[in-house]
């Protein structure tokens, strides 16, 4: 069975553009081979290390600017990492690399209204998903709690103001803890889902669920601090 396009929680998702402009700004691990081998038999623990780092965020936000070398994952992994603190588990560094994993492809306005990418049709309603999620086979309705988790954190964490304008001037009955609500169920009951497991992506989904506005929050310190500038 395919994997989902958002099941993504390591750095594997880095281009060869992003590695190599990490490990060309890497430490200088000294002028013999002994030394250099120990970096590169680190290497991973040496990247997560550089993505909390001051010097490769300056170097991110400068590359921001100019749209230059830098994939969408990367800049989310540096700036979550800089919003909601330095990972000090597994657990914490995987849920992060899935939050900017899932933000690279809402990059794309289409993705973030579609449950799966190849999906003919987009869908705006968390309620109609939820029906529909109810009555599909196994992987649909997994992919689709995944996605209404998904979609609600990433618009209670990046679309507040407009949820809230929505609300208040709009006349819309829903508002923001709707959508905050729904989100929080809906990763629970894809962590439950055998395929959640399958995926490795149980403990994740569980972890968005209790510590939803966690992470919301820090979505929203990102926009604030270091998107909207």
């Amino acid at each position: 069975m395919s994997r989902p396009d958002f099941a993504h929680t390591d750095l594997g998702t880095l281009t060869s553009g992003d590695l190599r402009l990490l490990i060309e700004n890497m430490p200088q691990p000294g002028d013999n081979y002994e030394a250099i081998a120990r970096v590169l038999e680190t290497l991973p623990s040496t990247i997560e290390s550089m993505l909390t780092s001051d010097y490769i965020y300056q170097l991110i936000h400068d590359r921001r600017q100019l749209m230059l070398g830098i994939s969408p994952f990367l800049l989310f992994s540096v700036l979550l990492r800089r919003s909601l603190g330095r990972p000090r588990t597994m657990l914490d560094r995987r849920v992060l690399n899935y939050l900017a994993n899932l933000l690279a492809l809402f990059v794309r306005t289409d993705r973030v209204f579609r449950v799966e990418p190849g999906d003919r049709e987009p869908h705006h309603y968390v309620v109609e998903l939820i029906a529909e999620a109810d009555e599909a086979d196994p992987r649909r309705a997994f992919v689709t709690y995944a996605h209404v988790g998904n979609y609600a954190l990433w618009l209670t964490g990046l679309q507040m103001q407009w949820l809230e304008q929505r609300y208040h001037f709009g006349r819309r009955p829903v508002s923001p803890g709707y959508y905050a609500e729904f989100g929080q169920s809906s990763f629970e009951r894809a962590s439950r889902h055998q395929l959640a497991r399958g995926f490795g992506l149980d403990d994740v989904f569980m972890r968005l669920a209790v510590m939803f506005d966690h992470y919301r929050e820090g979505l929203a310190t990102m926009q604030r601090d270091h998107l909207a500038k």
